[in-house]
């Protein structure tokens, strides 16, 4: 069973984390006179369709068309995204190859036992791209319809109600327990291979409650098939504006959203890693690519590659604490 005291105490723990650790000596790699001159590989460590999938794909369209190549999706999917970031790590360091990761790098260096590749050894940050608030959603005939009166039900019912969880390296089932444990509340862990099936039990009644992304979320709150309790985020989303945040409904400052960023492979030229963030950068000011962001609730972020290796780290530190005072484990 998981002990989960002492969770609550790791989000005032948001300090840089430990030291790099060193790279591994590589050959230096010359910058081509005109880079690129080819089509460059982003690795999307997931299978077609999802959330990451869906922005990955929106991102490298529009980078693309600015740079004059083709950045090419490549799916990768497996073992929570090890796949694709292990192929990612071992390719040359020469710019034509970058993998679009997320949060689930830091849960995975913090649950899984075996990794061959480190984020901090192997891998040079580009750059910070997007977050996808979630959202805690129920059924519509569940009692509660704001989070005071949610945790009041959840809180009079211990042990009696279920929740959706897609694996133990998964946003929402980290924050679900970050969650439970800041109210003292206790809960029923239902395991799902996949989120289409947990939305589906939702709907029919048959699980209780969800932190889901806003991206999947939106078209069953939009048509009233589910309640949105609270987003996650510190800013209401524009694809779902009435839905208040958990800041605002009693958890002061609590955020736990789903970010993205782009790597490259360690000992990859700072010029090469500097000319595609200024195209991420670019490309995020772009009216299109807002637009289609914001129809998948996806919020658009940017950053220096320096603020999001310095992101990461404290991203590190942060859920690192949760997983550690949970003892999460693989399959947990």
């Amino acid at each position: 069973m998981m002990r989960l005291a002492g969770l609550a105490k790791t989000l005032l723990l948001l300090g840089a984390a430990g030291c790099a650790v060193p790279a591994q000596a590589q050959a230096p790699v010359p910058v081509p006179a005109q880079y690129p001159n080819r089509s460059i590989r982003m690795i999307v460590p997931f299978a077609p369709g999802g959330s990451a999938d869906l922005v990955a794909r929106v991102l490298a369209k529009t980078i693309g068309e600015q740079m004059g190549q083709n950045m090419v999706i490549d799916n990768r999917g497996g073992a929570n995204g090890y796949i694709g970031a292990d192929m990612a790590a071992k390719a040359s360091p020469d710019g034509y190859t970058v993998l679009y990761n997320t949060s689930i790098m830091i849960f995975s260096r913090h649950i899984e036992s075996k990794l061959n590749h480190d984020l901090f050894r192997d891998f040079e940050p580009i750059a910070l791209t997007a977050t996808v608030p979630q959202i805690l959603i129920v059924p519509p005939a569940f009692p509660a319809k704001n989070l005071k009166e949610f945790i009041e039900h959840v809180r009079a019912n211990p042990g009696k109600l279920n929740y959706a969880s897609i694996g133990s390296t998964n946003i929402a089932s980290l924050t679900t327990l970050l969650f439970l444990n800041i109210h003292k509340l206790s809960a029923q862990l239902v395991p799902y291979n996949a989120s289409g099936t947990a939305y589906l039990d939702l709907v029919g009644g048959r699980m209780d409650f969800y932190f889901g992304t806003v991206a999947a979320a939106a078209p069953f709150v939009k048509d009233n098939r589910l309640r949105g309790i609270a987003v996650t985020s510190l800013q209401r989303t524009k694809v779902l504006p009435d839905v208040p945040t958990l800041d605002e409904s009693g958890m002061p400052k609590f955020e736990a959203t789903a970010w993205q960023g782009m790597l490259t492979s360690a000992k990859t030229p700072a010029a090469i890693v500097n000319r595609i963030n200024a195209e991420i950068i670019k490309a995020l000011k772009n009216p299109e690519l807002q637009r289609q962001f914001e129809a998948q609730g996806t919020l658009p972020l940017g950053s220096t590659p320096k603020e999001y290796g310095e992101y990461l780290r404290r991203e590190d530190e942060r859920w690192g604490k949760i997983i550690s005072d949970a003892h999460l484990k693989p399959g947990s």
